[in-house]
């Protein structure tokens, strides 16, 4: 299993042989295909037909971002994993309404229990002003099984999170964060999340693509027009 390639330098990417390699004004460097299993590119990036031609070859999805860190799109190579079978589960699953909404609260459930968890952690390390916090949480979490309508669950989870990122100032000194603000973050710890956050979707949505599962098909976040979701899903557990 590879590494992900992190480039933040402007320049020119390219084949070179069997290999990649990275052209800028720091110089030449070489990269094996076999050492790398994506590439997230926040630099100016300059690559042509026969390069995408070699990453497709490998299945080394290619992520970019822009300026300011934010997600911007992604070249995702010909799946290479396909079964129609799973498809027709996927989708089963999500026109199925006990299933859709059995997976949707799942993932909602992981990303709450992790929160908790998080939030115990300090409270038993001398933040004991985080009790009621994490009591606020243990009742929203008690709420998940009587929620019949996927916008219900959103709504819980914004409520927590809400709550969340409330306490940060409980939990560190001297590193203002006050509330969520994001295009564009308010302060640095804002723009950390939201950083955070791009590298987890991209990361989750290479994951995906190692496996017979379609990213466009999400439970929790709506199939709408957007390009993927299932790998929004799966970050929830995980933020």
């Amino acid at each position: 299993m590879g590494k992900t390639l992190y480039i933040f330098r402007s320049g020119r990417l390219e084949r070179k042989d069997n290999t990649l390699r990275l052209v800028s004004d720091d110089g030449d460097k070489q990269i094996p295909i076999t050492a790398i299993s994506e590439i997230k590119v926040f630099g100016e990036l300059d690559l042509n037909k026969r390069t995408l031609e070699f990453l497709n070859k490998h299945h080394i999805p290619l992520h970019f971002f822009n300026h300011y860190g934010f997600y911007v799109g992604s070249f995702y190579p010909r799946k290479s994993l396909n079964s129609g079978i799973m498809i027709i589960k996927q989708v089963e699953h999500y026109l199925e309404w006990d299933k859709r909404l059995f997976l949707a609260k799942s993932f909602l459930l992981g990303g709450l229990l992790n929160i908790q968890k998080n939030l115990k952690y300090y409270e038993n390390r001398g933040k004991e002003e985080l009790r009621e916090v994490v009591e606020q949480i243990s009742s929203k979490i008690g709420e998940i099984e009587g929620i019949t309508t996927i916008p219900n669950l959103m709504q819980l989870e914004g409520e927590v999170r809400k709550v969340y990122y409330g306490s940060f100032d409980k939990i560190l000194d001297g590193f203002p964060f006050e509330r969520r603000t994001k295009r564009p973050p308010q302060n640095p710890l804002n723009a950390m999340i939201s950083f955070g956050n791009s590298l987890l979707y991209t990361t989750i949505l290479s994951e995906i693509y190692r496996t017979h599962l379609d990213p466009r098909i999400g439970y929790l976040h709506e199939s709408n027009r957007r390009s993927f979701s299932l790998n929004l899903d799966i970050a929830e557990v995980f933020k």
